[in-house]
């Protein structure tokens, strides 16, 4: 299992934490999304490390932007 912190700008509310998590959940098979707009963060549980441009390409298409990406290996 990997866990992989995003840091993400423009979430301002508790539906932009919601729409950033189905916008994860759309563009990969993940087994937990969980975004906080008070802290700039979504982390995602999953099987695989996820793929750096995919998870770009899935927040800018939500309408946010990366700042950062991280990664470590997780027991679940």
């Amino acid at each position: 299992m990997t866990k992989t912190t995003l840091n993400i700008e423009g979430m301002m509310c508790p539906h932009c934490e919601k729409h950033m998590n189905e916008a994860i959940e759309k563009a990969f098979q993940v087994e937990k999304v969980s975004s906080s707009h008070s802290k700039n963060l979504t982390e995602i549980i999953s099987e695989a490390p996820l793929d750096e441009a995919r998870i770009k390409a899935a927040v800018a298409a939500a309408g946010y932007t990366l700042k950062g990406v991280s990664s470590e290996p997780c027991e679940q």
